[in-house]
């Protein structure tokens, strides 16, 4: 839809008009009166006046339209006003990099898995802010909250094992997550806690953090992840071994239980995706929205129009231009008849 952002201004259109009658009103008083010009030559005159000015009333129509900032409005485009503020931590520990996992048939280690999966939940979460944190010896914030889906999926992509350490501070992931949610405005504050170990570094204890994110409202849904068993080569032949045996679940059960939030296993890519999906139903997306309308601002038009106009009236001025206008007759006498 066209409209025009500031029309109070075109009460200037007339400004030209007003300035010319007071023109022609003083002239007329006065009765000026040009010797030797005839009455078809004033007719001619006059009638090159009013097309020059004629031009000047077109260019100064167009730089009046252009300063009252004409726009084209597009489909109005909803927004959330207010969503849910959802934080994922991941854990990059030494001990992610076990290949226990299967993704389409093919086995990858236990934070391949988490990339993989992870991507297209969040790509589910429209209307929420998602941040990104991971840990290990320490909790690094890697993106804040915000409705960029596609960086904090992009940020995940680009984190590697071994980045922040080899192992597991689980208390300053949450402590993290809860300090980055008191910054943001009242809403529902979710973090998702990826793990496959116990808590053995960092300077604040699971338990005591958890006491903290429960004191401000902060539901924790924690995951843990790892195969129950897998084989390997030995010097004796194949063996199978428990790689999850490191992970502490009743640490896990008992962060979830304090701040309200529940907590998964996640064996493979099939029970990954069905507790996100899980989550999905839990913490549904915030349906709360605003909408605005795309403007693209269209005064470079009759810009570029009243240009062309001054152009035209600076080469009706030239001398090769103005002789092809029609010439006034000019009343001469004969010398004989001059006193």
């Amino acid at each position: 839809m066209l409209t025009i952002a500031w029309p109070w201004l075109l009460i200037l259109l007339p400004l030209p008009l007003i300035f010319w009658r007071q023109q022609t009103v003083q002239v007329d008083g006065g009765r000026l009166q040009l010797p030797g010009i005839s009455q078809t030559g004033k007719q001619s005159l006059a009638a090159n006046t009013r097309q020059i000015r004629k031009r000047y009333w077109l260019m100064w129509c167009l730089l009046v339209l252009a300063i009252a900032r004409p726009q084209w409005l597009g489909e109005p485009i909803e927004l959330p006003s207010q969503g849910r503020d959802l934080m994922m931590a991941v854990d990059l520990s030494g001990s992610m990099q076990i290949e226990d996992m299967v993704v389409n048939g093919k086995t990858v280690d236990r934070f391949t898995l988490i990339q993989h999966v992870v991507s297209d939940f969040i790509e589910r979460r429209k209307g929420d802010r998602i941040g990104l944190i991971l840990f290990a010896d320490h909790a690094y914030l890697q993106a804040p909250l915000t409705q960029d889906r596609r960086s904090v999926a992009q940020f995940l992509k680009e984190a590697q094992i071994g980045l922040v350490g080899k192992q597991t501070a689980i208390g300053e992931a949450i402590a993290l997550a809860v300090k980055r949610f008191d910054k943001m405005d009242e809403s529902n504050r979710v973090l998702i806690l990826l793990t496959d170990g116990s808590n053995n570094a960092g300077n604040i204890e699971p338990e005591q953090a958890a006491q903290i994110a429960a004191n401000r409202k902060v539901t924790i849904y924690t995951v843990g992840v790892g195969a129950d068993m897998m084989e390997r080569r030995t010097l004796f032949g194949r063996e199978r071994v428990n790689p999850s045996m490191d992970l502490d679940e009743n640490q896990l059960k008992h962060i979830a239980e304090v701040t309200h939030g529940r907590y998964f296993r996640a064996r493979n890519s099939q029970e990954l995706d069905q507790i996100y999906q899980e989550i999905d139903k839990l913490e549904p997306v915030s349906r709360d929205q605003l909408s605005y309308r795309p403007q693209a601002d269209l005064f470079y038009w009759p810009l570029a129009l009243a240009l062309l106009t001054s152009l035209w009236i600076a080469l009706g001025q030239l001398p090769f231009f103005a002789a092809r206008r029609v010439k006034p007759s000019v009343a001469t006498t004969s010398q004989g008849n001059i006193k």
